[in-house]
C-alpha cells in the first residue's frame, strides 16, 4: 500500500513537471502528430502519380504518336515535352525536369512492318528511385504494346482469329498476385513504419531528458526521497504518466491508420493494441537503458538520437535485411524498431498468430528489461553527480 501510494505522489509530482516545460508538450503531442499527419498525408494517393516524361519521337508517324498517346494516358507517366534529340532529353533529366524519356529512332514503324525488329529506348533516373522505377514499369509496358499492336495487326491481315493472335503473341498468361498489399500503396507500406520510428524516436529523446533533467535542476535527490530511494519506484513513478500518454498517441495512431485511412491489416484489433503497449515500452526501456549507460543528459540524448536514425536504416522496410552484409544482418537485432517492423509485418499485416513473431517480441520484451542492470548506476547518479553543461 505504501508503495502504490509513492507511485501516486511522484506520478502527480511528474504530471507537474509534464504541464510546466513546454518542451513536453511538443515533443509529446505536438510532434508527433505533426509527424502522423505529415507522412500519411504525403503519399496520400498511394503511388505518385503524373511523373513528368520525355519524349524523342523521330519517326514522327501515327504508330509512333500512337504510342506516345498511350505512355501520356497511364496514371504514373505524363508526357510533358517532346525533345529533338537524345543529348537534350538527357539534360533535362540532369536538370530535374523530367524521370524519364522515351526513344523513338527514325525508321522505327517501316522496320515494323518488314519484320526488321527496329529498338525502342527508354532511360530513367534512379536518382529518385521509386519514380525511375515505376516509369520504367510504364516505358517498358508501352514498348511491349507497341510491338503487340503492330504484330496483331499483321496477323489478323493474314487471317488468323483473335484467339488465335493472343496465343501466338502471349503463348504463357500470367495470372499476378499482389499478397496483402495489391495496390502497391506506398502510403500503408511506408508511412506504417516510418511513423512508429519516428514515434520511437521522441521516446527515446524524452526517456533519457527526463532523467537528465533530474540532475540539470538538482531535482534527483528529492525525487528519490519520495521513494525512500527506492529507484525501481521512482523510476515506475516517473514514467507511468508518460507512458499513458505515449499509448493515447500510439492508439491513437493505429486508430487513424487502420479504421480512418484503411490500411490493410489482418490482425485482430488486440494484436495492434499489444504491439503499440510493446512499442512504448521497449521505447522507454532504451531510454532509460541510455542515460543508464552514459549518465549524461548529452550523451544519452545523442545516444538516442544515433540509434533511432540508424534504425530507419537498418530495420528492413526500405532495403531488406536478407540483403545486407553478415555483420549489418547481426546487427539489425539490435535495434527496436527492426523487432516492431517484424511483429507488426507477421502479425497484424498479414494476420499470423503471434506465435510465428515469438523471437521478435521476445526481443521487445528485453528491451523493456535492458535497463536493469544500470538500475544502481542511475541511483548513483542521482545521488552524486552533478551536471556539466
Amino acid at each position: 500500500m505504501k508503495t502504490l501510494k509513492q507511485i501516486w505522489q511522484i506520478c502527480l509530482r511528474e504530471l507537474m513537471i509534464l504541464r510546466q516545460n513546454h518542451m513536453y508538450r511538443f515533443c509529446m503531442v505536438a510532434f508527433p502528430i505533426l509527424v502522423m499527419v505529415f507522412f500519411t498525408s504525403l503519399m496520400d494517393d498511394g503511388l505518385p502519380t503524373e511523373m513528368p516524361v520525355g519524349v524523342v519521337d523521330l519517326d514522327n508517324t501515327s504508330t509512333s504518336r500512337s504510342l506516345v498517346q498511350r505512355l501520356d494516358a497511364f496514371q504514373m507517366s505524363k508526357v510533358v515535352a517532346h525533345y529533338p534529340s537524345v543529348s537534350e532529353a538527357r539534360h533535362a533529366i540532369q536538370q530535374d525536369e523530367i524521370y524519364a524519356f522515351l526513344y523513338i529512332p527514325k525508321g522505327t514503324t517501316r522496320d515494323l512492318m518488314a519484320n526488321r525488329q527496329p529498338k525502342v529506348s527508354y532511360y530513367y533516373s534512379v536518382t529518385t528511385l521509386a519514380a525511375g522505377n515505376l516509369l520504367m514499369k510504364d516505358l517498358k509496358t508501352i514498348s511491349t504494346l507497341g510491338s503487340a499492336a503492330v504484330g496483331q495487326a499483321t496477323l489478323r491481315a493474314k487471317g488468323l482469329t483473335d484467339g488465335q493472335i493472343q496465343t501466338f503473341l502471349q503463348p504463357i498468361k500470367i495470372d499476378l498476385h499482389q499478397i496483402a498489399n495489391p495496390w502497391t500503396n506506398y502510403n500503408s507500406y511506408i508511412s506504417a513504419v516510418m511513423v512508429p520510428g519516428m514515434l520511437m524516436l521522441f521516446i527515446f529523446l524524452v526517456t533519457a531528458y527526463s532523467l537528465g533533467n533530474e540532475v540539470k535542476f538538482g531535482t534527483s535527490k528529492k525525487w528519490l526521497a519520495m521513494a525512500d530511494n527506492n529507484i525501481v519506484i521512482a523510476i515506475l513513478g516517473k514514467f507511468l504518466p508518460q507512458t499513458l500518454i505515449w499509448l493515447a498517441i500510439v492508439y491513437g495512431y493505429e486508430l487513424y491508420v487502420f479504421y480512418g485511412l484503411g490500411f490493410p491489416h489482418l490482425g485482430s484489433p488486440w494484436m495492434m493494441a499489444l504491439l503499440g503497449l510493446m512499442q512504448v515500452l521497449a521505447s522507454q526501456g532504451f531510454g532509460v537503458f541510455a542515460y543508464g549507460l552514459t549518465p549524461s543528459l548529452r550523451m544519452s540524448m545523442s545516444i538516442c538520437s544515433l540509434w533511432a536514425v540508424l534504425s530507419f536504416s537498418i530495420a528492413g522496410f526500405a532495403f531488406p535485411v536478407m540483403g545486407m552484409d553478415g555483420p549489418l544482418q547481426s546487427m539489425s537485432w539490435l535495434f527496436p524498431l527492426r523487432h516492431y517492423y517484424m511483429v507488426y509485418q507477421i502479425c497484424v499485416f498479414n494476420g499470423y498468430p503471434l506465435l510465428e513473431a515469438w523471437f521478435h517480441f521476445a526481443a521487445l520484451a528485453a528491451f523493456i528489461l535492458l535497463p536493469w542492470p544500470f538500475i544502481k548506476k542511475i541511483k548513483n547518479a542521482m545521488l552524486t553527480y552533478v551536471y556539466i553543461p
